[in-house]
C-alpha cells in the first residue's frame, strides 16, 4: 500500500510538471463603479480568477456587495497608500497625517526615486511607521468584514515593496491576519503579455493570445487592471497615462475574447487562484 501511494505521488508530480497553471489576477476592483463591473465579468465570462480590492476607495462597498455574490472568486487585500490619478482622490480609513498631502488625500507616488526632496510621494513624506500600520490594520479587518473569501495581500502601485521596512511590516501583518500566500516562495513566475497602455483591444488581445501560446509547463501570474470604456473611467488619468478608459476596456476584452479562451482550452493551461496555488504548490516548497 505504502508503495501505491508514493508511486501515485510521484506520478502526480510528474503531471504537474508538465502542466501550465495561470493566475490571471484582475487589480484594483473598489476603485470605481466601472473597474467593478469589469473585474466581475473578467471572472464571470473571463479568465480572471483571483481580484485585488481597494479598501478605502469610494466604490468599495459595492465591490463587496458583488463579491459576496461570486464567493469562489479569490480576493486579494490591495493595501493601498497611494492616489495616483489627477482628478480622483482616496485617502486613509484612519486619522494618519503622515499618509497624507496637504487636500488630506493619499500622495500620488509611492516614491519619487529621481528627487528625494520631492513632496509628491508617499515614501518621501517619511510617513509614521505607526500610522501605515494602523491604516493597513484598517483596510484587512475592513475586507475581512465584509468579503468572506479573502486570501491574501498584495499591495496598490508596489509600495508594500517601497522599502525594507514596508516589506517587513506587510509580512508580519499577512502571518498575523492569515493572509500570506507568497507567490514566489510558491515557485510562481511572472507572465507579461507586452500590452501598453498605446494599445487598441486586437493589439491587445493577439498579444495575449501569443503569450498564452508560447507559455511553457510551469505556474504563471498575468496582473492587469480591467476597466470600461465609459464616461465615469475617461475621468481617470495623469500626465503621461491619458487614455485609461480605452486601455483598460482593452483588457476587459481579452479577459473575456473567445479566441483566448480557446487558446487556454487548445493548449490546456489550468486557471487558478492564488488559494488555489498555496494549495497546489504549499506542500513542495
Amino acid at each position: 500500500m505504502k508503495r501505491l501511494i508514493l508511486l501515485l505521488l510521484v506520478m502526480t508530480a510528474l503531471v504537474q510538471a508538465e502542466d501550465i497553471y495561470l493566475i490571471v489576477r484582475a487589480d484594483d476592483i473598489g476603485s470605481s463603479h466601472a473597474a467593478n463591473l469589469a473585474c466581475i465579468e473578467s471572472y464571470t465570462d473571463g479568465i480572471a480568477r483571483s481580484v485585488e480590492v481597494m479598501v478605502p476607495c469610494a466604490w468599495f462597498m459595492e465591490a463587496a456587495e458583488m463579491l459576496q455574490k461570486h464567493p469562489e472568486y479569490d480576493v486579494g487585500v490591495h493595501l493601498t497608500l497611494t492616489s495616483e490619478w489627477s482628478n480622483i482622490k482616496w485617502g486613509p480609513l484612519t486619522c494618519a497625517p503622515s499618509l497624507v498631502d496637504s487636500n488630506g488625500y493619499f500622495f500620488p507616488k509611492q516614491k519619487n526615486w529621481e528627487d528625494p526632496e520631492a513632496t509628491d510621494a508617499f515614501w518621501n513624506a517619511n510617513p509614521d511607521m505607526q500610522d501605515v500600520e494602523q491604516e493597513l490594520r484598517a483596510q484587512i479587518e475592513m475586507a475581512l468584514k465584509h468579503i468572506p473569501q479573502v486570501s491574501h495581500l498584495s499591495s496598490h502601485m508596489g509600495v508594500g515593496g517601497v522599502d525594507p521596512k514596508m516589506s517587513e511590516l506587510v509580512n508580519r501583518l499577512a502571518k498575523e491576519y492569515g493572509l500570506d500566500i507568497d507567490l514566489g516562495e510558491l515557485g510562481v513566475d511572472r507572465a507579461r503579455w507586452g500590452a501598453s497602455g498605446k494599445d487598441y483591444f486586437e493589439t491587445r488581445e493577439r498579444k495575449l493570445v501569443e503569450m498564452l501560446e508560447n507559455l511553457q509547463p510551469g505556474a504563471y501570474l498575468l496582473v492587469e487592471h480591467p476597466g470600461l470604456n465609459t464616461p465615469e473611467m475617461k475621468g481617470h488619468g495623469h500626465s503621461g497615462y491619458e487614455h485609461v478608459a480605452t486601455h483598460r476596456d482593452g483588457v476587459t476584452r481579452s479577459f473575456t475574447s473567445d479566441r483566448v479562451k480557446e487558446v487556454i482550452k487548445k493548449r490546456d493551461i489550468k486557471l487558478i487562484s492564488y488559494k488555489d496555488a498555496q494549495e497546489l504548490f504549499g506542500s513542495e516548497n
